[in-house]
């Protein structure tokens, strides 16, 4: 099993960082000789940006590229290409206990200056132990405009054994002036065939489940392991893929909006509860306060800090909850109108599948995409800071 295992579908991006993981292997084995290797015109470079919609695999890849990078197998003097996914450093930087591997990824809604202050600094680093110093940046898609300008200059002139690995849903997503300095690689969506058989070969769900789960969540790898394994989660995807046919009247329109904001909410809460009790007592024992003391002079400000960053959390994960609703009525609407075209290719089919039938039989194709159009409005006025309850009522009303 190789770091490229964990990369679905991915064929032509598995190629390109395995080129480029051979051409940074040699590099460090020539520096090790006394030699002054240059990287200019191989696959290698010192910064990427990896791009791909939800569930493809974008966040994985850079893992596995920095699993590369740390390869210390002795096959490759044989010939054998880094990434074994056995040996020490490829095994430490996949869990993440590699000294040289620093991941980051957010709750929160943005990355601000001061994380990405933190980083540059980390960057400035030589490798502790490893072969490269390797930044992975999971979300760069949520750095504020100060915090790009931050990076911009680390990007830029980069230490010598410093490799940014950066990800983002689209390359719109992040600063022209960030993403002109990195070699891009865009990831697609697996097809569902290759989801089901990682669900099968890796997680050993049973074969009908597996192309179930993928089917419905056509092609996103974690949403469908959830979905597989999760009961909560089919429940919850069930309830909405029966709101449609619940929005017959505008009372029903305002339950649907309030149950599924509710839910979102709940969700949330039971993510964040047990989490928020650790944190919170880790840091009351790192600052004296166990066994029921109270808490030393001066300290209040540190829980207040963590209670508001607690409280940002909790409100990104209401969010990410109820944009997963929210994505599930998208597709089910998706699936409304392929039938209404005479097309069942890309149909998620299961519970939904009669559902479907009955909506796509009373309506025509330009109503389905107005409701559509409607769900997409709802999301953009969410990210807009909206207030989740008004902006899906406003969504029901529409597509009632």
């Amino acid at each position: 099993m190789t770091v490229w295992d964990d990369l679905v579908g991915q064929d032509r991006v598995t190629a390109q960082l395995g080129a480029a993981a051979r051409d940074a292997d040699a590099y460090v084995t020539a520096a090790g000789r006394g030699e002054e290797p240059e990287l200019s015109g191989s696959a290698m470079t010192h910064a990427w940006l990896f791009t791909g919609p939800p569930g493809s695999g974008r966040a994985e890849a850079a893992r596995a590229f920095a699993a590369a990078l740390q390869c210390v197998s002795p096959d490759r003097a044989l010939g054998g290409q880094p990434g074994c996914g056995f040996c020490d450093g490829c095994h430490t930087a996949l869990i993440g206990t590699h000294a040289d591997v620093e991941v980051i990824r957010t709750d929160l809604l943005t990355i601000g200056v001061k994380e990405t202050r933190d980083l540059v600094r980390r960057a400035q680093l030589s490798p502790a132990g490893g072969r490269w110093q390797v930044i992975v940046l999971e979300d760069a898609d949520r750095l504020t405009e100060g915090a790009g300008n931050v990076l911009l200059k680390a990007v830029e002139e980069p230490a010598p054994r410093t490799v940014w690995l950066l990800c983002a849903p689209s390359i719109e997503d992040v600063l022209p002036t960030i993403r002109s300095r990195c070699r891009q690689l865009s990831l697609r969506t697996p097809p569902v065939a290759a989801v089901a058989d990682a669900l099968i070969r890796r997680d050993g769900i049973e074969p009908d489940v597996a192309h179930a789960a993928a089917q419905a969540t056509q092609g996103h790898l974690a949403r469908a392991r959830r979905l597989a394994t999760d009961e909560r989660a089919r429940t919850r995807r069930l309830a909405v893929l029966r709101l449609p046919e619940r929005l017959t009247d505008v009372g029903g329109c305002l339950r649907a909006a309030q149950e599924l904001v509710d839910t979102a909410a709940e969700d949330a809460k039971q993510l964040a509860e047990e989490r928020d009790e650790k944190e919170t007592e880790e840091l009351r024992a790192a600052l004296g306060a166990t066994d029921g003391k109270r808490m030393p002079r001066g300290t209040a400000g540190v829980m207040k800090d963590l209670e508001e960053r607690q409280k940002r959390r909790a409100t990104r994960a209401q969010r990410d909850a109820l944009d997963l609703a929210l994505t599930d009525l998208s597709a089910f609407y998706r699936d409304v109108l392929a039938r209404q075209l005479g097309s069942a290719a890309g149909l998620a089919g299961g519970e939904s599948a009669a559902a479907v039938e009955r909506i796509a039989a009373v309506g025509g194709p330009a109503r389905t995409l107005r409701r559509m159009e409607a769900i997409l409005d709802c999301r953009r006025a969410l990210d807009r800071n909206v207030a989740p309850l008004l902006a899906v009522e406003a969504m029901t009303m529409a597509l009632r």
